[in-house]
């Protein structure tokens, strides 16, 4: 999510001003996370114009097209692999809608409409190995099964003024969720989800990690916590202040937080992580950016390994590795959706990209 929201906006049809990937749709100023395509259209192959591919370059990657998303006001934010079936879910910010695209097909469905459960935004997904959603709005995390496409459970802020971002999962099931306003990572452990599914769907999160003593001060208004991702062993958890472009840290065992020692860059503007076997990659929203880094075998070091920037990319909010590439969001935020006036190229698209 980009770092600053201006005025408030209605959320069916939002038509007002603003950047990001962690969004304010509230009078304060927030700093956010995260065309239709007719079938005659997607008959004839990937979009056109310099959005819809890139050349390589020793400064880019090949970015082309992957998958369409239906409705021409989807600004969309957040992405996730069901790691069982392979498919894809691509949330909406501006909608609160979540879509999917099964293999072999090159457009989205709808998957839960707009408005879903009272649900105005989404933007962070995770889909788990016993086939549940993990959906974040800016007011609370959704738990879905992917099967029935039933509501399993609502977890809500424990006190106001939270704005919740992104979500990562561990491999022992427990789920940690950002919180950009008031730099707090919420964690949610497989008890906790039970209790909340026996105790009527709902419950309140609980903060695992406080990160207002450990960041830098930022301007009010700002967001700083964005994108999370976990150890593939459950070791660490990394997430980004988008707002200093610092890596931190978190310990499960210990619930110590440590500052990661960045060589050759550093995050601002860092949105989506991915992590897989000490690569991590990062979506840098207003900069129309793709890093890499290589994380030492601690997790407590990271150097710059690569970096793409393309305006192809179309403000990238968040990044999925699924059958060996990089698929990545284009949000258009800063074309007529939270970060900026204008009017957004259709139709929306998520990018595949290689070399990166």
């Amino acid at each position: 999510m980009p770092r600053h929201l201006p005025h408030p906006r209605p959320r069916t049809r939002p038509t007002g001003t603003a950047r990001t990937t962690a969004l304010a749709l509230g009078a304060a100023a927030l700093t956010l996370l995260t065309g239709a395509l007719g079938p005659a259209a997607l008959a004839a192959g990937p979009a056109a114009g310099p959005a819809a591919s890139a050349p390589l370059t020793r400064d880019t990657a090949r970015i082309s097209t992957a998958y369409v998303l239906p409705g021409d006001r989807v600004y969309p934010e957040g992405i996730a692999a069901d790691p069982r079936s392979g498919a894809l879910y691509v949330s909406s910010f501006t909608t609160g809608a979540v879509y999917t695209v099964t293999p072999g097909r090159r457009t989205a469905e709808v998957f839960l409409p707009a408005g879903t459960d009272g649900r105005t935004t989404a933007g962070g997904l995770k889909v788990d190995r016993a086939g549940r959603l993990w959906v974040v709005s800016q007011d609370g995390l959704s738990v879905y099964d992917t099967g029935s496409r039933t509501l399993l459970a609502r977890l809500d802020p424990p006190k106001p003024g939270a704005w919740l971002n992104d979500v990562a999962l561990a491999p022992d099931g427990t789920a940690y969720v950002t919180d950009s306003r008031l730099d707090l990572v919420y964690r949610v452990t497989p008890g906790d989800l039970r209790r909340a599914t026996e105790n009527g769907g709902t419950a309140a999160l609980r903060t695992g990690y406080d990160l207002a003593a450990a960041l830098p001060g930022h301007p009010a208004g700002s967001f700083a916590l964005n994108g999370i991702a976990v150890d593939p062993a459950g070791r660490y958890v990394l997430t980004v202040d988008m707002t200093s472009g610092k890596l931190y840290r978190l310990d499960p065992a210990s619930g110590g937080v440590e500052e990661v020692a960045l060589r050759g860059a550093d995050l601002v503007d860092g949105d989506g992580l991915e992590l897989r076997h000490g690569t991590l990659w990062a979506a840098h929203n207003r900069s129309d950016s793709i890093t890499r880094w290589h994380l030492s075998g601690d997790g407590r070091g990271a150097r710059l390994e690569r970096r793409v920037t393309d305006t192809a990319l179309q403000t990238p909010t968040t990044l999925v590795r699924s059958q060996g590439r990089i698929l990545v969001v284009r949000s258009q935020f800063d074309k007529g959706g939270p970060m900026g006036p204008g009017t957004p190229d259709g139709p929306f698209t998520v990018a595949a990209v290689d070399g990166v």
